[in-house]
């Protein structure tokens, strides 16, 4: 799920980025690598796709503590008009008054980003997650708002059909894909989801960004990823993205993610019959995981990209 783009953007030493956010590793900390909670998914596990979506869910019901403590501060954002979504995202997103009668955000977590389509003009917002603990943060943050807001307990992949067909804006990202296992479901379920002039807007952090590191002078480095590798399971989250949880790093859920290719994403939205009218590439550092990157090498790597797209 993604979940973590709707955490703060709090920084993060290195620019190893998503990788260690998922790993749970800090790159700029002094640590045993033995002590690294991180593997390869086995063969069994690679095949069986709900076994680690349910392994997911309860590492993001653990991580939900995180989200209680940054309550107060996304009640008063919400309340007060802001918004937590990206320039990136605002520019695709645009005015929604009068243009939008319902928004799905598929993947919600706390409903931050879900609410920040409210104050955008969305009549009413639907927010699908899998985490039980996530949806009542974002249930208390609705009611403390006012929001006209409805929150479905689901895996993406099983989200109700009852909603088929009703989204005006279908919204997802900043760090969701890689919690999938199953991307021409995903697809699937966006394609039924849209309105007859329904647009999907997907912002997400770029698979490339899993290959560079920066080293201690700010320069970008090359890291030793697989880019065409599949599934890492891990334990523990990196600071900066979900930091230290009341449970030991050891004692915590397995948790599966990926960097699914820009190739994978772009041929399973086609294969779903969506029709693309955008596909962008952003060096947009949608987490604040690059901030020790020298200015003059920032936007030399693509750290994000964006999808709109429509049914066929």
């Amino acid at each position: 799920m993604d979940e973590p783009g709707d955490a703060p953007a709090a920084g993060h030493d290195s620019a190893a980025a998503v990788r260690a956010a998922a790993a749970g590793n800090d790159p700029g900390a002094d640590h045993d690598p033995g002590a690294d909670h991180v593997r390869p998914a086995s063969l069994a596990e690679r095949d069986d796709v709900r076994a680690m979506h349910r392994a997911n869910q309860a590492a993001w019901d653990e991580a939900a503590e995180r989200y209680e403590g940054w309550l107060p501060e996304a009640v008063e954002l919400i309340r007060s008009g802001g918004t937590n979504l990206l320039p990136t995202e605002l520019e695709l997103i645009g005015d929604l008054h009068g243009q939008c009668r319902r928004a799905i955000h598929l993947q919600c977590a706390g409903g931050r980003d879900s609410l920040s389509l409210w104050n955008l003009g969305a009549e009413e917002v639907v927010g699908v997650d899998f985490s039980a603990r996530m949806l009542e943060l974002a249930e208390r943050l609705a009611t403390a708002c006012g929001a006209p807001a409805r929150w479905v307990l689901s895996d993406v992949l099983d989200t109700p059909h009852e909603l088929d067909g009703s989204a005006d804006l279908l919204y997802t990202g900043r760090g969701s894909l890689m919690w999938l296992q199953d991307l021409d479901g995903w697809a699937a379920v966006l394609h039924r989801l849209l309105s007859a002039t329904g647009r999907l807007v997907l912002f997400e952090g770029h698979p490339a960004e899993w290959l560079f590191d920066v080293d201690e002078d700010g320069h970008w480095i090359a890291t030793d990823y697989d880019y065409f590798a599949g599934p890492e399971a891990s334990k523990g989250w990196a600071p900066g993205f979900i930091d230290r949880l009341s449970i030991a790093d050891e004692d915590q859920s397995w948790k599966f993610a990926r960097a699914w290719t820009l190739a994978q994403v772009v041929t399973a939205l086609l294969g779903a019959g969506l029709r693309l009218e955008q596909v962008a590439e952003h060096p947009t550092d949608w987490w604040g995981g690059h901030r020790d990157v020298r200015l003059e090498e920032r936007g030399r790597v693509p750290l994000s990209f964006s999808v709109v797209a429509r049914r066929g």
